[in-house]
């Protein structure tokens, strides 16, 4: 068997030279706002839960939701909500072919970003 001196190798160079990009940095927001609508539907249904247990425990899980700490969670979850969806309606459109050059690509994430917060300070003054 060939003797492999794994602790001495050198780390490859992309690690010391790479640049993150937008287009790779939109994608990495996509699935940490999947993963935290998640945790924000479970706490929705927390609340329904709490609602049809009893008065007492709708109280606890409303207190929380309705505090200001649950109203930054529940902001964010409408943030990422919308960022979500125009980020998958990107993709849709990249799976057509279209926009795939980099120029486009970079207009189409810098929309998906302030789109997001726009529709979500429009959400938050309709609603």
């Amino acid at each position: 068997m060939a003797n492999v001196n794994r602790g001495n190798r050198p780390l490859s160079p992309h690690l010391s030279i790479y640049r993150p990009q937008l287009t790779s940095m939109t994608s990495i927001l996509t699935r940490i706002t999947g993963n935290a609508m998640l945790i924000s539907a479970l706490l929705i249904v927390w609340w329904f839960l709490a609602a049809s247990s009893s008065p007492e425990y709708y109280a606890v899980a409303n207190g929380f939701l309705t505090s200001w700490f649950g109203d930054i969670i529940m902001t964010l979850s409408v943030l990422g909500l919308w960022y979500h969806t125009l980020a998958g309606v990107r993709h849709l459109i990249w799976d057509m072919g279209i926009g795939l050059d980099i120029p486009t690509a970079e207009k189409m994430g810098w929309a998906a970003l302030i789109g997001s917060v726009v529709l979500t300070i429009i959400t938050i003054i309709v609603v």
